[in-house]
């Protein structure tokens, strides 16, 4: 059985293993439920659902070298999903660089666990990290980190049947972080450019306002050419 932990960001364009395993890891599940005292009843308990799942856990980023660093790099079978190689692992002082990046981009992280009894596969917010060089440690970073869990939100259309409203059902949200620009390439028109980086090619109108083409140069976009995208 192989037992791992990772924090990514933006669709796993930046990640990495928690290198030791912390002893425990604290979940807190609860409701929102209210009372109310009610004549003649007395007290009630109304049940609403319930709230964001927390986890916290503590330990510490080992400096490479260190007697946990050989555990580390013991390979795991391909589709575990578990680490392979040292270089899965990432020194003490990126790991907190990453994550204080990943707070300050106000964006949510995915934390995932494989465990004995239960994982985890979820996009949380970073709800408080603390960390500290340990005396004596030698380059070692003890942290304690509150995840919760996070859920995404956006307006979704409406569709009104037999007066009961309906929404499509809900495809796992895209959390890379938007690029602000393109660059162009041969073959590329706006309505391309629209379709891939916007997922609506009739907004291509949007691209050439906002980027003051004039309708003479639709058809003769310059390879190159760096685009704003709204």
């Amino acid at each position: 059985m192989s037992y791992w932990m990772e924090l990514s960001f933006n669709n796993r364009q930046e990640w990495f293993y928690i290198p030791v395993l912390p002893a425990s890891i604290e979940m807190s599940e609860s409701g929102s439920g209210s009372t109310f005292n009610v004549a003649a009843l007395g007290e009630i308990n109304v049940i609403k659902d319930r709230k964001l799942s927390e986890y916290s856990f503590a330990s510490f980023f080992p400096k490479e070298g260190s007697p946990f660093w050989p555990e580390l790099v013991k390979p795991a079978p391909e589709d575990t999903g578990a680490p392979r190689v040292k270089e899965d692992f990432k020194p003490p002082g990126e790991c907190v660089k990453l994550i204080m990046k990943w707070m300050e981009s106000k964006r949510p992280i995915r934390l995932k666990y494989k465990g004995s009894t239960f994982d985890i596969d979820s996009a949380v917010s970073i709800e408080s990290f603390q960390w500290k060089e340990t005396a004596g440690g030698g380059g070692d970073i003890e942290y304690s980190i509150k995840l919760k869990h996070y859920v995404f939100y956006s307006a979704r259309k409406m569709t009104v049947q037999n007066g009961q409203a309906t929404s499509p059902s809900s495809k796992r949200p895209d959390e890379r972080v938007q690029p602000k620009t393109y660059t162009l390439r041969a073959g590329d028109s706006l309505w391309k450019v629209a379709q891939s980086m916007l997922g609506d090619g009739s907004r291509w109108g949007e691209i050439q306002r906002l980027n003051g083409i004039k309708d003479t140069e639709i058809r003769r976009l310059p390879i190159g050419k760096v685009l704003k995208l709204p």
